[in-house]
């Protein structure tokens, strides 16, 4: 804290290990699912094949030791080493039949824990609120759930196939040891696993601010990577190229710095492990040795202990780089699985209806509405947009305007006063349904990087070839995408960067049709346009828009004239209402906009003809 402070201690502030338990138990749930009784099955076999294989490895170096003694001492009969030597072999060989039996029975219920985690997460994020999406950047995002779904898959592989069985082992060859050898072998093979699980703790738990800062500087290069390459043409038009370079190798450079120090403490890890493992096994053998000698043991017996030694190293070896990842995987998890209890800000009450639309008539009724407390946008907004009529709402940037589109669609819930729709306040309805009642076409149309047709199918999925077709010549695109070498099934690049502005409209006329909604919203849809391509645009909106109610948010007014009812807002509030005459003959604040807008365009066409004339 600030100022050399220290926070008081809470007892139930959450801890890292409380964190870990929580993770797994949020993960429990998916591996053990109702209703699938064959997963559970095969959990229980794999279990159960696990503790069988474990308890054959247990037992083959009894049998490895005995092949030792039998051919050690005088001339013995050479079938007894022959019988010893085929148990052996099939110890060994069922032990590694076991694994891989337990392997393929567990992928399966592995991959369906991992698919459901993945499958729940996403339908979460896309059931949560706009804002929430606007605050969050989505390379970062996808790289949290990338990076936890892998984690899940290296928690279940290596916990139950690592770690537990390494435990069992480590129990058993004690036991083993304490009953044939004596407590002094089995208490050294103990203390060494001990101090070689605590000295790896504590080192890993030394080195794990290193792993964070690598997470967090490849999060960032991702995000940083993404964002600008999504932006590439504003980089180009800015020739910013060689800051954006800089700003992903000052990320680089932040993750190369993590990386360094990451690997030199894993080395330091590495030796420390080493030197506990060596002196064990040193200690252990040189018992052993003596006892050969002193006639208290066999040459087969010291066999058998450093077989088990040996046996139990291998995998107390890899339980470091295990323990590790294991770690991080939790890490990964638990920030996965964190989105998952983000509580949506706008969700359906639980007796929410579907939204009832028998004539599409919109009312706004004294609604208020912040962004934050501190952010009123709109302010006793009402207004009415009859059943088959057009409303328009203009006004100047930050009037509020496209925050009423994200109102109609409940990305946000307002704060005062209601919405209905036939009555219906939309907030007691299920927003499936309200959002399946309205059609949009915005500003900024971005598509899917697929083929053209998908990207209309998008507003009807299981349409046909023909619906498609209809459609688009509705929008007046077919002609356009007809005369493409792959047609419909022609590629529109990512966000559509293949097509231009106003061909990105019209496929969004298109799908939009294609949903064939009784509501229409059109937010401010040829702005970026430019005159010629808006007129054809406005002639495919009118076509569209025929018999159904229909809002209208716009800047250029000349694309609103023919609405039944023009909406002046400004500062959050109506200023004046009417239609297009009926404002022009008030000479107020919509005639001032108009007459603005009217200049700007003849100034354009002159300065557009002066061109051409001077090209003669």
């Amino acid at each position: 804290m600030r100022g050399g402070g220290r926070a008081p201690f809470d007892p139930n502030a959450p801890t890292e290990a409380r964190n870990q338990l929580r993770t797994l138990r949020t993960l429990l749930p998916y591996l053990w699912q109702p209703g699938e009784p064959g997963l559970k099955a095969r959990v229980v076999i794999a279990l159960s094949a696990l503790v069988g294989a474990k308890a054959l490895t247990l037992y083959a170096p009894v049998f490895y030791g005995r092949i030792v003694d039998s051919l050690s001492g005088p001339a013995q009969i050479v079938a007894v080493p022959v019988a010893i030597i085929l148990a052996y072999s099939i110890a060994r060989a069922l032990a590694s039949i076991l694994n891989e039996i337990r392997d393929g029975l567990f992928a399966r219920v592995a991959q369906h824990a991992i698919r459901q985690v993945a499958l729940q997460t996403f339908r979460h994020l896309h059931g949560l609120s706009m804002r929430f999406h606007l605050e969050r950047r989505m390379g970062g995002l996808s790289r949290v759930i990338e990076r936890g779904t892998k984690g899940i898959q290296f928690l279940l592989n290596f916990t139950l196939f690592n770690i537990l069985p390494t435990l069992i082992e480590v129990v058993g060859v004690a036991v083993i040891l304490h009953v044939v050898f004596g407590i002094a072998f089995s208490s050294i093979t103990l203390l060494s696993v001990l101090g070689y699980i605590v000295f790896t703790v504590w080192v890993t738990e030394w080195r794990t601010k290193y792993r964070r800062a690598m997470n967090t500087a490849d999060a960032e290069a991702n995000t940083k990577a993404v964002d600008s390459l999504l932006n590439y043409e504003t980089v180009k038009y800015f020739g910013n190229e060689r800051h954006e370079a800089g700003r992903f190798d000052d990320s680089l450079a932040r993750y190369q710095h993590a990386a360094v120090r990451s690997q030199v403490t894993l080395s330091m890890l590495n030796i420390g492990q080493q030197v506990v493992v060596n002196i064990a096994l040193f200690v252990l053998l040189l018992l052993a040795a003596r006892g050969v000698v002193g006639g208290t043991m066999t040459l087969g017996e010291l066999v058998m202990i450093n077989t088990y030694l040996i046996q139990l190293y291998i995998p107390l070896n890899f339980l470091g780089f295990v323990y590790r990842e294991i770690k991080q995987s939790l890490v990964d998890m638990e920030v996965m699985f964190d989105l998952l209890v983000v509580q949506q800000e706008v969700a359906d009450k639980p007796d929410a209806k579907p939204l009832a639309v028998s004539r599409g008539t919109i009312e706004f009724d004294h609604v208020t509405f912040g962004y934050s407390p501190d952010r009123v946008i709109l302010r006793d907004v009402s207004f009415t947009v009859p059943a088959g009529k057009t409303v328009a709402i203009v006004g100047p940037s930050g009037a509020g305007k496209s925050t009423i589109s994200r109102i109609l669609f409940r990305f946000y819930d307002v704060g005062f006063g209601a919405v209905r729709i036939d009555g219906q306040d939309i907030r007691e309805v299920t927003q499936q349904s309200l959002r399946h009642a309205i059609g949009v076409v915005p500003q900024d149309t971005v598509l899917f990087d697929d083929s053209v047709g998908y990207n209309m199918r998008y507003g009807k999925p299981d349409s046909t070839q023909a619906e498609i077709e209809a459609a688009a010549k509705l929008a007046s695109i077919h002609d356009f995408v007809a005369s493409l070498k792959d047609g419909y099934n022609t590629r529109v690049g990512e966000r559509g960067l293949k097509l231009s502005g106003g061909e990105k409209q019209r496929v969004a006329i298109a799908r939009t049709m294609l949903k064939d909604p009784p509501i229409l919203l059109f937010d401010e849809a040829t702005s970026a346009l430019d005159s010629h391509t808006e007129k054809d645009i406005q002639a495919s909106l009118r076509k569209v828009s025929a018999n159904r109610t229909t809002l209208v948010i716009a800047h250029r007014l000349s694309t609103v004239v023919d609405a039944d009812e023009i909406i002046v807002l400004d500062k959050g509030q109506i200023v004046e209402r009417g239609t297009h005459r009926e404002l022009i003959a008030r000479h107020g604040r919509y005639a001032a906009m108009w007459n603005k807008q009217q200049e700007a365009a003849l100034y354009q066409a002159r300065l557009a003809e002066a061109g051409a004339d001077a090209a003669e």
